[in-house]
């Protein structure tokens, strides 16, 4: 039921991420036009949801029941896409997001295969096939900053067990696309660091170091700075300890030690 023209997807995607809740017209018009809001507006705006409630209508069984105005609705001021039963993907992320989060921070190993299955959901960036207005630029970020916090807190969980070897390429990878972001470069020292890289990892500082000076002119955080004297001095709280029964981290309960921990 997608539609292909660009403007009328703006208007469904508006919709579905926020879906069982009213979007009002002028936030539709400043999606669709921002400050260059025609006269036609409001009348070419209509004609997008007609043509949204035909691609319902075909989309939609016959035994259903429900007549595409009912599930996109008209409302005093705006417009509401009723989805029906279930959660979107966007809803989906988010609440696996959110109890895989909170078992990292009380410790629980079930943790990474939590935000594992959230970060599954992701099959690209979001909303790659369709027009950003500035409303929908905003909601993109926003997930955008989540999905990032979620997979540099499941890639903590998996340093919590002992896991640095595998994460090495990943966290490569990561760190060239994002050269700047201290949370995945502190991951990468400390993968390198536990692998008996100690070089490489004190070289990933100075690398990081010298891109903030050169182009934001400020120095790495304290406590990344804190991660590095901690390399330099060998403190044992960097390394996993045995327990008889394989590795495991230390037991303050995360990937790196409370004060060297890469969250906020």
């Amino acid at each position: 039921m997608v539609p292909s023209a660009g403007k009328p997807r703006q208007v469904l995607s508006l919709l579905a991420l926020r879906g069982e809740r009213v979007v009002q017209v002028s936030t539709l018009m400043e999606e669709l036009w921002g400050d260059r809001i025609p006269r036609s507006a409001s009348t070419t705006l209509q004609t997008y949801v007609l043509q949204l409630r035909n691609k319902i209508a075909a989309a939609q069984p016959r035994e259903s029941g429900r007549s595409p105005k009912e599930l996109l609705v008209t409302c005093f001021g705006g417009y509401m896409l009723k989805r029906g039963p279930g959660l979107s993907d966007a809803e989906e992320f988010e609440a696996q997001a959110t109890a895989g989060i909170a078992a990292h921070e009380a410790g629980d190993p079930r943790a990474l295969a939590t935000l594992e299955r959230a970060l599954r959901l992701w099959r690209g960036p979001a909303l790659v096939d369709v027009p950003h207005g500035r409303i929908l630029q905003r909601e993109v970020m926003s997930m955008e900053h989540l999905r990032m916090s979620v997979l540099e807190q499941r890639i903590d969980a998996a340093l919590q067990l002992g896991r640095q070897a595998a994460l090495l390429p990943e966290l490569s990878v990561l760190v060239a696309e994002h050269p700047m972001h201290e949370g995945f470069r502190s991951q990468l020292m400390l993968a390198l660091y536990r692998t008996g890289n100690v070089s490489r990892a004190l070289e990933e500082f100075h690398r990081l170091r010298a891109k903030l000076v050169e182009e934001l002119g400020i120095e790495p955080s304290a406590r990344l700075r804190r991660l590095h004297l901690a390399m330099l001095a060998g403190d044992p709280t960097l390394d996993l300890v045995t327990d008889g029964g394989g590795i495991r981290p230390r037991p303050y309960g995360v990937g790196l030690p409370e004060s060297f921990s890469t969250r906020v």
